[in-house]
């Protein structure tokens, strides 16, 4: 079955969603973000004291051309590359810049020519482990263990006109903040004990980036 349904949270109903838009500092840029767990896009749809909306989509993939960063093919420093080549990310010390360029250089994916990518889905708490990494405080096995421990699950991101194009709203369903918006504080908070858990002790058999740059 090539047919699947995704899930998109939002603050309002999206019953035609459009190409290029949204956030343009995101994960993997501008499109529609969307998962397979209806309650994972629950946590999405709703801020403090704001309700929002779950849009349901149905989407047949036969025929797209889909990157899946989850694959054999590649590993958390391709998904970490993409993630960090999209966000808006500030770094200052020699260590970060030339390690960011080290990873823009051997780990870069092209994007353009995909319809629809799967990935992790980093929100801003799992970002700071981004930044630990390219900071040399965290090995690439911890990097991993925190995101595989993360819980966000797998993102579908809905890239190309041709894949809008086979994209099929069923309906919106309404989500209330009073009973999701708890469950998505204590996933922030979650993240931030496991960043500080993982953090407080250095890893002495790992590798880490500077380590990857010294090998070449």
């Amino acid at each position: 079955m090539n047919k699947i349904t995704l899930y998109h949270g939002s603050d309002k109903i999206i019953s035609e969603p459009k190409c290029n838009l949204g956030k343009k500092y995101n994960d993997y840029g501008q499109g529609l973000y969307c998962t397979k767990h209806i309650e994972l896009a629950k946590e999405w749809a709703v801020d403090e004291g704001r309700d929002g909306f779950v849009n349901i989509y149905e989407i047949d993939l036969a025929g797209m051309k889909i990157l899946d960063l989850n694959s054999d093919s590649y590993s958390i420093l391709h998904w970490l590359t993409v993630l960090l080549e999209h966000r808006n990310i500030s770094v200052n010390t020699p260590v970060a810049i030339d390690g960011l360029e080290y990873l823009k250089e051997h780990y870069h994916v092209a994007l353009d020519d995909y319809d629809v990518i799967i990935g992790y889905r980093s929100d801003d708490s799992y970002f700071s482990f981004a930044r630990a990494f390219i900071s040399n405080s965290i090995s690439v096995s911890q990097l991993q263990n925190a995101m595989y421990l993360g819980e966000l699950g797998i993102q579908y991101f809905i890239k190309s006109e041709k894949a809008f194009s086979k994209l099929k709203f069923i309906e919106a369903i309404p989500v209330d903040s009073a009973e999701y918006y708890s469950n998505k504080v204590l996933r922030d908070s979650n993240a931030r004990k496991n960043y500080k858990r993982i953090t407080e002790s250095v890893d002495k058999n790992g590798t880490f980036l500077l380590d990857l740059m010294r090998k070449g």
